[in-house]
């Protein structure tokens, strides 16, 4: 195993050398360049003016050089600083960093607390009256579009829908905590409530699908029947014997899943005015903030790289039929 993490993690740097050169020449020859961020805020700046400033970034080098420059400051651990905040990239990253783990990891924590048991009881129970609901509720979170239904639920449960004891509205439109109260957990899992519905929606429908039709297969296999002809109990043979090679396809979505912890999802995040690290890629990408976008872009890249790579170890876990020996 050893020898085969060690070969992938040499593949993925020419590949995140490509991703990192693709994404460099395309930020850079997009309509107005870096510049644009400058010519947009200070408007009334002279030629030498902005010629000036062009020096000070590097832009007036050929974009190759450009290149191994930001690429070596990269290596260095040195991601540029902001051109609209003039902060570190790094400083404006790591703070709104904890802000997305707080609100992804609920909502994925959430999902698989949810999608595990409904994919492993309609599998179970197939064509009962259960299946065949979550079968309906799950081809509606494939299809309806995510902003929409973070739209609909801030109409519904805050536009329509209010306290019965306070006459304020049910639930908060948006933020992390109500602005001016002192600290209250409940007042912050009160804000959760909305973007997490949101978020977690679509992925137990996804989820739970995929798990329903793994264990589908898996439960005609011929281990599971002797597993049932030796007397366990069916709770034994299904969460000891089938779930483990049924949840491989499951362990691929949550590998491909596990970068957005990291990058937040823009929808929800704009949506519902959440503070985190989609909302800032957002207003990165409004402002073209080129440095920022960058460091964003780059290392979801690498997460990405390293949640394939930790799919293919869960997989040997999983399965121990699956080896990497070659």
């Amino acid at each position: 195993m050893l020898p085969y993490i060690c070969r992938r993690l040499l593949q993925a740097v020419p590949l995140l050398l490509l991703v990192s050169l693709a994404v460099f020449l395309l930020l850079h020859v997009a309509p107005g360049g870096p510049m644009a961020a400058y010519e947009r805020r200070m408007i009334g700046l002279s030629p030498q003016d902005l010629e000036r400033a062009r020096k000070q970034l590097g832009l007036d080098d050929p974009i190759h050089v450009q290149y191994v420059k930001w690429l070596a400051r990269v290596v260095r651990g040195d991601l540029g600083e902001s051109l609209m905040t003039r902060r570190p990239v790094r400083t404006e990253i790591l703070e709104r960093l904890p802000r997305t783990f707080y609100l992804m990891g609920t909502a994925f924590l959430v999902t698989l607390a949810l999608a595990i048991p409904i994919g492993l009881i309609a599998a179970v129970r197939q064509y009962s009256l259960f299946d065949h609901t979550v079968t309906t509720i799950a081809f509606m979170g494939q299809s309806i579009p995510i902003y929409w239904l973070g739209l609909i639920l801030i109409l519904i449960f805050y536009g329509t829908l209010t306290n019965p004891f306070t006459g304020r509205p049910l639930f908060p439109p948006g933020g992390m905590a109500t602005l001016g109260a002192e600290f209250s957990i409940l007042d912050r899992l009160w804000h959760l409530v909305l973007p997490v519905t949101m978020l977690s929606f679509s992925w137990i429908a996804w989820y739970s699908r995929y798990l329903r039709a793994s264990m589908l297969e898996v439960i005609h296999q011929d281990y599971v029947r002797t597993a049932r002809a030796k007397g366990l109990r069916e709770q034994v043979v299904i969460l000891r014997h089938a779930f483990p090679n049924a949840a491989i396809p499951l362990v691929t979505l949550m590998a491909l899943d596990l970068p957005l912890l990291f990058s937040g999802a823009l929808f929800t995040e704009v949506i519902f005015s959440w503070p985190g690290m989609g909302r800032l890629f957002y207003d990165a990408a409004e402002r073209r903030d080129y440095p920022l976008l960058m460091s964003i872009i780059m290392i979801t890249s690498v997460l990405i790289v390293l949640s394939n790579l930790l799919a293919d170890v869960l997989y040997a876990f999983l399965d121990p039929r699956i080896r990497y020996q070659r």
